[in-house]
């Protein structure tokens, strides 16, 4: 154990909160995915666990290897991967699968692993908004240059985004606009923003009513999630009542680890509600925990902020770790019914590689944060992009 605490570095906590959310995992997800075996006729109990363990030791090995990576590199590396997300979202928008005959321009195959692009887009556009901001705290800001320099990239990704993921898309940008108030950015002009893009979304939704074939299903599928929040029909709302049957049946106690009933009946049981199986199976307390949990990782977010003393590194902390956070609320608010159905996972809890992927990598960065003590703001920001890939050439 020693051993391992020497090659790890960075806040410890953060460390052992990500270790007790991935071990707590293995049960509930060993026994939600008897809905994918048994009613969705999909491999077995033990292969869906295993995959999922793998997914995880993936994970922890995409946190050590970006920990290890001083975090004046990921500033040149959003300019560098920012046009490679622009093509792999477009790329995404016109290959994407179609599921149930519903546009579902979402995911890619990349050698057989199923690959969700936008996941890695709201990750590079976040850190690319970190940069900008750093890169200008000591200068009045114009407004038509950040039209240019900030908002044409950062409006391009979200639009490549939208047919497809329109959560990912309302949570990407407002995290985005809170990233920028707390980076400085003039009040004045996130207003105008927000118009810009209430219009941008109005003009969309036209767009895709006057051609539907163009986008099949997707404004309708969020008419009908927005209607079936407050109606009793529709699979959303089967969806929802199942939780809600699944939270009751809990109690504070639940019914005991791999004993839940309503794993049977949730789609998706093993993802987007699989907050309702905990809370079924360990009751009011486990998901407590699970609350405290998520909590006290936002506590530690806001302590490496604390010791940040660069700019550039405070934001990056704000910018990659509270949409963990936001996501994981999402996830549990939909599970209970306090929101709409979105589609967004528990992180490191809910199965599936991308998002834990990238919940990791998003992990990774901050830890890098939190272990660099050498790290100056001229270092940051006196950059080029090109320096990565000559060190890394050399």
């Amino acid at each position: 154990m020693k051993t391992i605490l020497q090659h790890i570095k960075g806040d410890r906590t953060i460390w052992a909160i990500v270790a007790v959310l991935a071990i707590f995992s293995f049960m509930p997800v060993y026994s939600a995915s008897t809905n994918l075996v048994y009613v969705v006729g999909s491999g077995s109990t033990l292969g869906h666990l295993v995959k999922h363990i793998v997914l995880l030791i993936m994970g922890f090995g995409i946190i050590y290897g970006v920990h290890k990576i001083p975090y004046r590199y990921f500033s040149g590396g959003a300019v560098i991967m920012l046009p490679l997300v622009i093509i792999l979202l477009a790329f995404t928008l016109a290959q994407g699968t179609t599921i149930g005959g519903a546009n579902a321009s979402r995911w890619i195959r990349i050698g057989g692993v199923g690959f969700q692009t936008s996941t890695l887009a709201g990750l590079v556009l976040m850190v690319y908004v970190a940069r900008y901001l750093a890169r200008n705290k000591e200068n009045a800001i114009n407004f038509k240059e950040s039209l240019w320099q900030l908002w044409l990239p950062v409006g391009l990704v979200l639009l490549l985004i939208l047919p497809a993921n329109f959560s990912t898309t309302a949570i990407i940008f407002l995290m985005i606009l809170v990233v920028s108030f707390m980076g400085g950015y003039p009040i004045k002009y996130i207003g105008i923003i927000i118009g810009a893009g209430i219009l941008a979304l109005s003009f969309f939704i036209l767009i895709a009513k006057a051609f539907p074939d163009a986008m099949p299903n997707r404004v309708q599928t969020w008419q009908n999630r927005i209607e079936n929040f407050s109606d009793d029909e529709g699979k959303e709302s089967y969806q929802v009542e199942k939780a809600k049957i699944a939270i009751a049946t809990g109690g504070t106690v639940g019914v005991g680890p791999g004993k839940s009933v309503q794993k049977n009946f949730l789609p998706q049981s093993t993802s987007d509600f699989i907050f309702a199986i905990i809370v079924e199976e360990y009751g009011l307390v486990g998901g407590f925990i699970i609350v405290s949990i998520y909590f006290l990782l936002l506590f530690r977010i806001f302590v490496v902020v604390k010791a940040t003393t660069t700019v550039f590194g405070i934001l990056l902390v704000l910018g990659v770790g509270m949409p963990i956070i936001f996501q994981a609320t999402i996830n549990m608010a939909v599970a209970t019914n306090l929101f709409p159905v979105t589609g967004q996972t528990l992180p490191l809890i809910s199965s599936g590689g991308t998002s834990i992927w990238m919940t990791c990598f998003a992990l990774g960065m901050i830890l890098s944060v939190s272990a660099s003590t050498e790290e100056t703001e001229e270092d940051i920001l006196d950059d080029n992009p090109l320096d990565i890939l000559h060190e890394t050439v050399d």
